[in-house]
């Protein structure tokens, strides 16, 4: 048997090798177009970030490699460019010599994949524009993030790839803005409210997203500046493409081979409506498992299990591919998200009676380190009880709880089948009740009519409309809601008609439910518990005049919002503006969150921070999220890395250094980068271009200042009477001693202004630099910083130093003392001596790992 396989990635070479394993008489033969085959493509992103360290370990197999393992033939370069099913011929062309080509088979197997979708737009080609879907595109992403050192990128495209890549540049340090076409993140993957919870965490996390936006041009003379967009222009330095995919079957157009948008159609046995032709991967439509309509799918895992199918079905073995449930899980910062099955509204379509619920569980035994959550939406018909999807979020293993479900869903089960299933059980893995089994308690609950609830997706539509809202948490959280101690319910509560409309609402959906319980005992007849509950949910009480309370205004402070002390609940929001430099459409979003959101007012902080005047206390989280849309952010408060505060560096006379691009190095480095490293006290950092000392760089914890260290050539010093030197040395250390200029180097403040003064160039020459002063605070205890007696001449090395003094004053700060008193304690020589040695960040992760200073000193 001749077998011709076109394409050597997934499903090409995984057919080939079990079709082989399977017949060894069989003569197989893999064209590919591509050099490489065999490769790791979903692990591309990961290459990216650095997670994945080595390109050699994103080829998992090379021809020679994988011929030697299976025996089967391999030709790279030879792309299939037509099909003659009659005379059972592929034609090729052979991309080396440009040659055509002929390639007879008895049987054809067609694994060509997809490529990325290219948007036509202006600019698509220029340097810095890129798609992510081979080794060589994840190589030349990294390869140009660090030589151009990119800082800002979009993506263009909100699917597991475009969000995957975010995460991945996020991790080097570079500001990242998702866009999508969609009204949502992971379009046909999550349901709207899953989708609308995704999104504002990622949001949280620093990745800038805006869904409902088409990208129209990229913008740049010789290379990437911008991305405009039916929402504005994105300034950045890099685009990646990552808006869908397309299958690789335009050779196939006139072949009588029958396709639907261009994947081609398969039966059971992945067999095409031309004799001996066969189709697997991302090329090939296949079925939806449940429903039995057809679905395209196109993963590596499944385009693997199609491949070994196929080959098992070419050999006489009675199988049949019975389709996909669309399974797929991702990685987010801090957040990995999970599904499989149908979303809510594809089982509405398919006609399903749909009930769901959405419950937040333990992920293991909550006592047990590092215990987190799960965020478990079910999907179900109420009728048969039969269980259709899932969708998860959490820190952990999401995956465990999704492939549970795919048992169950390629064995039909209803939820019943997992009432009692004997899952494992031991603190470090689970809980007692598996959190899988606890959704579907909750579920069948809900069906049962033992809990009336409401989702989040009709809270957040308007249902809970003319509900009076009780907080039934451990303590109050809801401002305005009537809060009810649980344990203290023994009868009828007061003042509460036993038919009022009641929402019941806990942090996470337990006790909500254990009090509607209660009250039905009682005689409560129209009581709803919100499923997942504040945990998931924004519930807001409209009309309330309630005091806020301590805890709260702690909990926005920590936020960027400070209280307004002459009014009952206005705050004053901190607005992150990278050093005080912001874009127009920056200002413009902060003076529109200002009108919609606050009094109107927008001051700026002698940090250089802008704040939004007025902000009602129920505004404070829709005026965080306008702004977030825009890549805003508040903050500024409390025991950490502060907001950077910067000069004009060379937009003023004297600046020496571009204190702007450097800042905003240290703002990504180290104010994002360390946003969640709890310190001692408060940490400021100042960046000055030269001496003048402006922006007070000696007054903060740490401070940088450019330098313009002169060199003197004093062989061409003629020993004027009259020296330039000396007359433009603003502090007078330049002096002339036995007929030649002398400069104190230990006293000049290398101010540069000397440079280019002698009209014999005595003074021609110069080192640029940094002068590090640590140590020093404004406020009721103001004390100078005290310079480093180094002067740095590679930036990189001055970087370093700034975190070495973050990790020491975090390793050997006692909580509560500012950076300066830790410094007087321990001696500045001994506190140089650490920053000028690298052992600092030999302790790094360990460092940061310690549970230190929970509650540090800053009050404001």
């Amino acid at each position: 048997m001749n077998v011709l396989v076109i394409g050597g990635v997934a499903a090409g070479t995984k057919t080939a090798a079990k079709l082989k394993r399977q017949d060894q008489s069989a003569e197989i033969t893999i064209i590919t177009k591509d050099k490489d085959i065999s490769y790791a493509g979903c692990g591309l992103p990961y290459y990216v970030g650095g997670v994945i360290e080595e390109k050699e370990e994103l080829i998992v197999n090379t021809p020679q490699k994988y011929s030697a393992l299976t025996g089967v033939k391999v030709l790279t370069g030879i792309e299939a460019v037509g099909l003659d099913s009659d005379k059972k011929v592929v034609k090729a062309k052979n991309l080396s010599t440009d040659a055509e080509e002929t390639y007879t088979y008895d049987k054809l197997i067609i694994a060509t994949g997809a490529s990325p979708a290219i948007i036509p737009i202006d600019g698509i080609s220029l340097p810095g524009v890129f798609k992510m879907r081979t080794p060589n595109d994840a190589i030349g992403v990294r390869d140009y993030a660090e030589t151009n050192h990119v800082r800002k990128a979009v993506v263009v495209g909100a699917g597991f790839i475009g969000l995957e890549v975010a995460e991945n540049l996020k991790l080097r340090g570079i500001q990242v803005t998702v866009i999508d076409f969609a009204s949502q993140i992971l379009p046909n993957i999550l349901d709207p409210e899953m989708a609308a919870y995704g999104k504002k965490h990622l949001l949280k996390e620093g990745i800038r997203v805006i869904t409902g936006t088409k990208a129209e041009a990229v913008l740049g003379e010789g290379k990437v500046t911008g991305l405009k967009t039916s929402a504005g222009t994105f300034p950045c330095e890099m685009v990646i493409m990552a808006a869908g995919i397309r299958p690789n079957t335009a050779f196939l157009q006139d072949t009588g081979i029958e396709m639907f948008k261009g994947t081609i159609l398969t039966d059971g046995h992945m067999q095409t409506n031309l004799p001996d032709v066969y189709a697997a991967g991302d090329c090939a439509m296949v079925t939806n498992r449940i429903t039995g309509s057809r679905q395209w799918s196109p993963m590596g895992s499944s385009a693997n299990m199609e491949g070994r199918t196929l080959a098992q079905i070419m050999t006489g073995d009675e199988k049949e591919y019975k389709g996909v449930l669309g399974t797929g899980v991702v990685k987010l910062p801090n957040l990995n998200c999970g599904r499989t099955g149908l979303t809510e509204e594809q089982a509405k379509a398919a006609g399903y009676d749909v009930i769901t619920a959405l419950s937040v569980t333990d992920d293991k035994a909550h006592y047990y380190p590092d215990a987190a959550y799960f965020i478990t939406k079910l999907i179900a018909d109420k009728t048969t009880h039969k269980l259709l999807g899932v969708q998860v979020f959490g820190p952990g293993a999401v995956d465990k709880m999704v492939d549970v479900a795919v048992v169950g869903l390629n064995m039909g089960a209803v939820l019943e089948d997992y009432e009692n299933a004997d899952f494992a059980y031991a603190p470090p893995f689970s809980t007692a009740i598996h959190p899988f089994v606890q959704a579907v308690y909750i579920l069948l609950n809900k069906i049962n009519g033992d809990m009336v609830s409401m989702t989040p997706a009709e809270y957040a539509e308007g249902k809970a409309e003319g509900y009076t809202v009780l907080d039934v948490g451990l303590t109050p959280a809801i401002r305005g809601a009537q809060y009810i101690n649980l344990g203290a319910v023994k009868g009828e509560l007061e003042g509460i008609g036993k038919d009022e409309k009641l929402l019941l609402v806990c942090t996470k959906g337990k006790r909500a439910y254990f009090l509607q319980n209660r009250l039905r005992h009682f005689g409560y007849t129209n009581t709803v518990a919100l499923e997942g509950g504040v945990f998931f949910s924004d519930v807001k009480v409209k009309n309330t005049q309630t005091e806020i309370s301590a805890d709260e205004v702690t909990r926005v402070k920590g936020l960027g919002f400070l209280r307004d002390k002459t009014t009952a609940d206005k705050f004053n929001g901190r607005v992150i503006t990278r050093n005080g430099k912001i874009t127009a459409d920056e200002t413009r979003t902060i003076a529109e969150a200002a009108e919609l959101y606050g009094s109107g007012e927008v001051t700026m902080t002698s940090r250089l921070t802008m704040e939004i005047q007025g902000v009602p206390f129920d505004n404070i989280e829709p005026l965080r999220e306008y702004l977030m849309q825009a890549g805003l952010e508040t903050g500024g408060t409390g025991s950490k890395v502060r907001p950077v505060v910067s000069c004009k560096g060379t937009t003023c006379q004297y600046g020496l250094t571009d204190t702007f691009a450097l800042s905003e190095e240290i703002h990504e480095r180290f104010y994002h980068g360390y946003s969640s490293v709890k310190l001692p006290h408060k940490f400021k950092i100042a960046v000055g271009g030269c001496p003048n000392n402006c922006v007070k760089p000696d007054l903060n914890d740490i401070g940088i200042i450019g330098q313009r260290i002169p060199q003197v050539d004093l062989e061409k010093c003629k020993g004027c009477k009259v020296c330039q030197v000396t007359e433009s040395c603003p502090i007078g250390i330049a002096k002339m001693e036995d007929g030649k200029i002398v400069i104190d180097d230990d006293a000049c403040n290398h101010c540069g202004r000397c440079i280019g003064k002698c009209p014999f160039s005595v003074v021609e020459d110069y080192t640029d630099g940094y002068r590090i002063y640590i140590g020093g605070r404004w406020g009721k205890k103001a004390s100078q910083g005290r310079y480093l007696d180094k002067v740095f001449t590679d930036k990189e090395e001055a970087l370093d130093t700034i975190e070495k003094a973050i990790l020491l004053f975090r390793e050997q700060g006692n909580t509560g003392e500012r950076f300066g008193d830790t410094i007087a304690r321990l001696g500045f020589e001994n506190v140089q001596e650490q920053l000028l040695k690298d052992d600092l960040l030999s302790r790094k992760t360990e460092n940061l790992a310690a549970q230190k200073h929970l509650k540090g000193g800053a009050t404001c």
